[in-house]
């Protein structure tokens, strides 16, 4: 007679309401604030990532003055293969892509996995149309650093999701953006911290 065990469906982990996300680069500290209620999927996404330490040592590949600065390919192109088509349901519009929010880059309705970008400026004419980018974050701390990371590439060291130009970042990682766009500034550590529940 076999004894069957029944099993407890995974359980998904909790995820705080509110916490800290405090970023190191190559250009100094910032430190970003992630409010679930703006954007359940994306803030949950955004933990689970950085909890998994998915975005350390990756590069700031999109920066464009004035605009956005844009990260989120994992430097270890098996690690950003596996995550490449992991994609989260949309999340309703409920702050602005003002200066300082942060949000998932998308190409289009249900698209959003694992590249963030920060608002360097008033986007809000662009990226709050539908299906809008819908922000998680703020920048609270050290939005200095943000607007100094090397912008010199612009949108020619990956450019947007849209553009195409992203295949040799998934399949090379940082070899690729560290042979062809050496000044690229480097993402060495995000952490979650400081988590209210």
């Amino acid at each position: 007679m076999s004894l069957i065990l029944s099993r407890r469906p995974q359980e998904r982990p909790i995820r705080p309401p509110v916490y800290r996300a405090l970023v190191e680069t190559t250009a100094g500290r910032f430190e970003i604030e992630v409010h679930r209620e703006w954007s359940p999927q994306g803030a949950d996404r955004f933990y689970d990532l950085a909890t998994e330490r998915y975005y350390d040592d990756s590069r700031f590949f999109r920066v464009v003055p004035g605009k956005w600065v844009q990260f989120g390919i994992a430097g270890d192109p098996a690690v950003a293969q596996a995550w490449r088509g992991k994609t989260i349901a949309d999340d309703t519009l409920v702050q602005s892509n003002t200066l300082g929010f942060v949000a998932f880059a998308h190409i289009g309705p249900g698209t959003r996995s694992s590249q963030v970008f920060i608002n360097l400026g008033d986007n809000s004419a662009q990226n709050d149309r539908e299906p809008g980018f819908a922000p998680f974050g703020k920048v609270i701390a050290g939005m200095d650093v943000v607007t100094r990371l090397y912008s010199g590439y612009g949108e020619t060291s990956g450019g947007g999701m849209r553009g195409g130009r992203q295949d040799a970042m998934f399949a090379e990682g940082n070899r690729w953006l560290d042979t062809n766009f050496p000044k690229l500034d480097r993402l060495i550590r995000l952490e979650v911290a400081g988590a209210r529940h």
